[in-house]
């Protein structure tokens, strides 16, 4: 595999990331819904490409603890700013809204909350809590911040039992300092491998990656090791696309072919019992699909 060629100045979407935005019955149920549950997500609040499919699908990741982040990383569009404090309603709101989906399966993220002392992680354990009794049988993945590495939060959100734990660790080691605010690749390590030792043989362990940040082949490779020695399973692989002018510039264009090739060597070299790899790719999406397959799957590695 070549290495990455840096590209510079504004540039057009490649023919294979360009998609319409839709506005379907399904998408326009989904934000009235929303609306009226007053709930984010981060399908809007992060601008992510894939909006127009989910919602026409009636799917979404629903984002708790407000919509304002105590941190500002250079790649994402959620505000930074004072948020309010936690909404003891909100899990109540956000499972009704999954009832009304008939959602099978519910993805939960959220800002991150270095303002509390937990981190947020209460919130997430009350949610879960509140989906399990609302709808018996739901599949339920949380997307975590960091928590600041405090392991008595990820210990809060990995006792209620979570389908999947899913942290992402975004880009390579160089790169997270200047990309992600106030973050620390081995902490974020330190997070994946907590809440792996935490939920042995109950909880499946994820991460995400994005590409075209600027990271080089040998450091895909280090970020695929790492992972995979923290004890994550499942791995989603995506295009970096900077939400506006001012957000950290794309370095370049990964084609889908390579994209594939990262996939397969995730897979058959590095042993993730899942990956999903593609320009579109986001962490949450089609999340449900990566459980069934490892579900119908292998045992889990050694």
């Amino acid at each position: 595999m070549e290495p990455p060629v840096q590209q510079h100045g504004p540039q057009r979407l490649p023919p294979w990331l360009r998609t319409r935005l839709g506005a379907g019955a399904g998408r326009r149920d989904v934000r009235r819904l929303l609306t009226e549950l007053r709930l984010h997500t981060v399908c809007m609040s992060a601008c992510c490409p894939n909006l127009g499919e989910c919602w026409e699908r009636r799917a979404a990741t629903f984002l708790i603890l407000g919509n304002v982040c105590t941190r500002s990383c250079r790649f994402c569009a959620i505000p930074n700013g004072a948020p309010s404090p936690p909404d003891p309603d909100e899990p109540e709101r956000l499972a009704e809204a999954a009832s009304r989906l008939v959602l099978r399966f519910v993805v939960v993220t959220s800002v991150t909350r270095d303002d509390l002392a937990d981190g947020g992680a209460s919130q997430f354990a009350a949610t879960i809590r509140t989906l399990r009794a609302r709808l018996p049988g739901v599949g339920i993945e949380v997307l975590t911040p960091d928590f600041r590495g405090r392991s008595r939060s990820i210990e809060t959100v990995v006792r209620e039992a979570p389908t999947v734990f899913n942290h992402n660790i975004e880009t390579c080691a160089r790169l997270t300092g200047t990309v992600r605010s106030e973050a620390d690749y081995r902490r974020s390590l330190a997070v994946l491998e907590t809440a792996s030792r935490l939920g042995a043989g109950k909880v499946l362990i994820k991460s995400g990656l994005m590409l075209g940040l600027g990271e080089t082949p040998d450091e895909i490779r280090a970020v695929f090791a790492d992972l995979r020695n923290a004890g994550v399973e499942i791995l989603t692989i995506g295009q970096y696309l900077p939400p506006t002018e001012s957000h950290w510039p794309v370095d370049r264009f990964v084609p889908p072919d390579e994209f594939e090739e990262w996939g397969c060597e995730a897979r058959e070299t590095f042993g993730f019992r899942y990956v999903a790899s593609a320009p579109q790719v986001r962490s949450s999406y089609a999340a449900e699909e990566a459980v069934r397959a490892v579900r119908a799957g292998a045992k889990r590695p050694r």
